[in-house]
C-alpha cells in the first residue's frame, strides 16, 4: 500500500513492456525513477561522478530486467542496483588530490564579485551536502531525496521499498541531526558566547 493503486499499475505495466523490449516503456521508466537513483547515488558518490552514473544503473538494469520476476519490485530492485554501483564505484576509484586550502583561496580572489557569489553559494550547497553525507545511512539517502530531488515521504516510500513510516522516522530525525551538525557548524569558534 506504499503506492497509490493507480500508479503501482501503471509502473507494473511499463516494466512488464519493458521486458518484452518496449524501449519507450523503459524510457518511462528512466523518467519516473531517474531522481529516485540520482539521490541514491549522490547519497553516495562525488557530485561530479553522479549524472555519469545514474545512466549506468540504468544500462545496467536494462538487460537483466528479464530476470526481475515480481515487477512489483521494480523499485528496490533498481534502488539496490544504484546502491551497489555506488558500491562498485568506489572499489574502482582512487582518492582524487582535493585542491588545498591556499589554491582555493587564491582563485576565489580573482573572481568578479557576481561569479564569487555564485562561488560562495556553491561551497554552501556543498557544504550542506557533505553535512548530509556525514549523518548515518538510513538518514542520508531520505534526506537527499526529499531535500535534493524534491520528492515527497509517501514517494520516496514507493520508489524505494521502503515503508512510508520508517522514511517519516529517518527524515526526522535525520533533520534533526542535520540540523544540529549545521547549527554547530554554523556558531563563531568560541562556542556562540560573547
Amino acid at each position: 500500500m506504499n503506492q497509490p493503486q493507480e500508479t503501482a499499475g501503471t509502473d507494473d505495466a511499463l516494466v512488464r513492456a519493458a521486458q518484452r523490449g518496449d524501449r519507450a516503456a523503459f524510457g518511462l521508466l528512466y523518467a519516473r525513477y531517474s531522481r529516485m537513483v540520482h539521490g541514491i547515488l549522490l547519497a553516495r558518490v562525488p557530485f561530479s561522478d553522479v549524472d555519469d552514473l545514474v545512466h549506468d544503473v540504468f544500462l545496467h538494469a536494462l538487460p537483466h530486467l528479464s530476470t526481475l520476476r515480481d515487477v512489483s519490485r521494480f523499485p528496490g530492485w533498481l534502488a539496490s542496483i544504484a546502491r551497489n554501483r555506488a558500491t562498485d564505484f568506489h572499489r574502482r576509484v582512487k582518492p582524487s588530490d582535493e585542491l588545498d586550502e591556499e589554491s582555493a583561496s587564491a582563485q576565489t580572489e580573482t573572481l568578479t564579485p557576481s561569479v564569487r557569489h555564485a562561488s560562495q553559494s556553491s561551497a554552501e550547497a556543498h557544504a550542506v551536502l557533505d553535512a548530509i553525507r556525514s549523518l548515518p545511512d538510513a538518514y542520508r539517502e531520505p534526506l537527499i531525496l526529499r531535500l535534493v530531488e524534491g520528492m515527497t515521504g509517501p514517494e520516496i516510500a514507493s520508489r524505494t521499498g521502503l515503508t512510508h513510516g520508517s522514511v517519516r522516522v529517518n527524515l526526522h530525525r535525520g533533520m534533526l541531526q542535520l540540523r544540529e551538525l549545521l547549527g554547530r557548524k554554523a556558531l563563531p569558534p568560541t562556542g556562540g558566547a560573547l
